[in-house]
């Protein structure tokens, strides 16, 4: 007989790639629609906050490797989308920021995303993304351990 804590693993991660592979096919016609990937949308999402953010810090958030990262970004910029600047702080570095067609193209995608989102009740969703936070420390402790 297998017990619970035996499935577990493989029960829980079932669960967490049929939510992330639904989720994808939700807003892949909207994105669609705008002509927009789901990572340039992951990497939108993170600029939209308007404060500008380090290419190191944007392949983490969207789960990306750096040279896809950067071949991501060539083409946002060639699309007019997103500017890189020298970060002042520290002229090694480099900031990417949406441009002004950029945060529009954003607000356009995003406000359809939003009203074809399923809608949890505000207490699922935050018990949701509280278990879920907690699961990915979880994780990322136990991967740095070994």
């Amino acid at each position: 007989m297998t017990t619970s804590s035996q499935r577990r693993p493989q029960d829980l991660l079932r669960l967490l790639t049929r939510a992330e592979r639904l989720a994808a096919r939700r807003l892949q016609p909207v994105l669609d629609e705008h002509g927009c990937s789901l990572d340039a949308w992951r990497v939108l999402a993170l600029l939209s906050d308007g404060a500008g953010h380090h290419m190191t810090a944007i392949a983490e958030a969207a789960f990306l490797p750096p040279p896809t990262l950067t071949r991501l970004v060539d083409h946002l910029v060639d699309q007019n989308l997103v500017h890189r600047r020298v970060d002042p702080h520290d002229r090694r570095r480099i900031l990417v920021h949406l441009t002004p067609r950029g945060t529009e193209y954003w607000r356009r995608i995003d406000r359809e995303v939003r009203a074809d989102w399923p809608q949890l009740s505000d207490g699922d969703e935050e018990l949701l993304r509280a278990l879920l936070d907690r699961l990915a420390e979880t994780l990322d402790e136990t991967t740095a351990q070994v």
